[in-house]
């Protein structure tokens, strides 16, 4: 018998919503409470409302990236708001900084506050209504999701954004241009073509579509093949080079999650049936150096290899012993990276996702893991005694939780290593060396090319200088053409000139 302060997930509940009307300016807070409602009915116990003393909702898109501002408003406490709608008399409000780690990050830390005995019990929501949001805005429709229930909420996460001013100065801040820098990376270190690289990026994500089709809560359910993802046409065309759109996430939906964690002992005092028990069997988190400028490689992530063995060590697992899965899957290269890490095949026969994945189940901002959580939860319940795997990562390839499931229940006194432990073993790895002025001979480290509906808009350059083996940060000449070669061409270790002007280097290839 488990002990009665281990922590446990009793309910979870999920929402896509692509037939609400947009005219009639659904609020994300509605949606959310929807999918909290159906978490505690899904418990299928009674006074467990009553129960709940915490409230946590993950930061919505609009507080986290000018991208995503809205003229609609929004709430002075955006959980304090989601609890009104649910009759929750929560004491403790909680609102997330951002990051796709969070939802997993929540679970770990919640857990741990049961399990001292400091907290009953906790809702977790997220979702985003941007579909709505982005169709009210075009239509100049006269709504408002303004409200203020009323109190600060807490803050909980790390406050920092992911890019510095010198990435910022080279437009090396938005997700859609990071990520293509490792995925090149990658592409280097396995040795292959772009054609080559296009193929196998295709052949993994085909995957992830093939279970959305199955879905019913995914947002992209045609089920594309390989083919289909790895050739760019007018309804695939290039977003950020290598990434064509489809295979790339889509915020634009309108979908939300929720799960409750309590204690064993408040479930049994609830009647709380055994059946919707999932115990966290294993968890850590952990983030590689902040920046990607100063990343060792981009290749690979040694917070996600050191975690994801701290979370398996405490359930007493392997990885060879988890049969469910779900690998947070923004873009294709977060994907390649965590299976390196994890030692898996990127064909797995397991599968790498019980959702199909941001790109084609649907990317809600912040809370994507909140909804793998809901699923994971759902799998393990139907496959008794069965462990699962669910891993979270926040801004680019920068901070990586994970979390250990299953209704096996947990032996002893529930208790995690402190992640400041890890955590000061991961800032103590080397970083690579890095001029912030570049000027001389240099060859590309990696490098993308980003689109916009016209064709190639910019470049952004990682090089390395040929006298002293420094980085540097650049963009080359906006030259059509020259955008155009750099992309058809082999341009990974390419060779060229670099120049520092007013504080941006410009790299020229040769």
């Amino acid at each position: 018998m488990a002990d009665q302060c281990t922590p446990i997930l009793v309910g979870c509940g999920d929402v896509t919503d692509i037939d609400t009307p947009v005219e009639r300016g659904r609020s994300p807070y509605d949606l959310i409470a929807q999918a909290g409602r159906l978490a505690l009915a899904d418990t299928g116990g009674s006074g467990l409302a009553q129960a709940i003393d915490t409230v946590a909702m993950l930061r919505s898109y609009k507080d986290t990236s000018h991208r995503f501002e809205t003229r609609l408003g929004g709430s002075t406490n955006p959980p304090k708001s989601v609890a009104k709608r649910l009759g929750l008399d929560a004491s403790r409000h909680v609102y997330t900084w951002n990051g796709g780690n969070m939802p997993q990050s929540l679970a770990n830390q919640f857990a741990e506050e049961i399990s001292r005995g400091e907290m009953r019990a906790a809702l977790v929501v997220g979702g985003e209504a941007l579909r709505t949001q982005h169709g009210v805005e075009r239509a100049g429709l006269s709504v408002s999701w303004h409200e203020d229930p009323g109190g600060q909420p807490e803050l909980i996460g790390d406050p920092r954004r992911g890019w510095n001013d010198h990435e910022d100065r080279h437009n090396l801040r938005a997700a859609i241009t990071q990520y293509p820098l490792y995925e090149n990376a990658i592409r280097g270190v396995r040795g292959r073509s772009v054609a080559e690289h296009m193929k196998s990026m295709a052949q993994l994500m085909s995957g992830f579509s093939r279970v959305a089709a199955a879905n019913p809560l995914a947002t992209r359910r045609e089920g594309y093949s390989a083919e289909q993802l790895a050739t760019v046409n007018a309804g695939n065309r290039w977003i950020g080079f290598p990434y064509p759109r489809l295979m790339v996430s889509n915020a634009f939906i309108d979908q939300a999650a929720a799960f409750i964690i309590t204690s064993v002992g408040m479930a049994r005092a609830l009647g709380i049936d055994e059946s919707k028990w999932v115990y966290l069997h294993g968890c850590a988190d952990g983030h590689d150096h902040w920046y990607t400028s100063e990343r060792f490689d981009l290749h690979s992530s040694p917070a996600m290899r050191a975690a994801s063995r701290r979370a398996l060590e405490m359930a007493g697992k392997t990885i060879a012993d988890v049969r469910f899965l779900d690998l947070y899957s923004c873009f294709p290269s977060a994907v390649e990276i965590t299976c390196e890490e994890l030692g898996i095949a990127e064909g797995d026969a397991r599968g790498l996702t019980v959702t199909g994945g941001l790109v084609y189940f649907g990317g809600p901002g912040n809370s994507y893991v909140v909804m793998s959580i809901c699923e994971m939860m759902r799998r393990l319940r139907s496959a008794p005694g069965s462990f699962g795997l669910v891993t979270a990562n926040g801004n680019w390839v920068t901070k990586h939780s994970f979390g250990v499931y299953s209704t096996t229940p947990y032996q002893g006194r529930w208790t995690r290593e402190n992640p400041a432990v890890l955590q000061a073993q991961l800032d103590a790895l080397p970083k690579a060396p890095l001029t912030e002025v570049a000027n001389g001979p240099a060859a590309i480290e990696t490098y993308t090319v980003m689109h916009d509906k016209n064709g190639p808009a910019y470049s952004v350059v990682l090089g390395r200088l040929d006298s002293t083996g420094e980085r540097f940060i650049s963009n080359t000449p906006a030259d059509p053409a020259l955008l155009q070669d750099l992309q058809e061409r082999e341009s990974l270790g390419r060779p060229g000139i670099v120049r520092h002007n007013a504080g941006l280097n410009s790299f020229h290839p040769a």
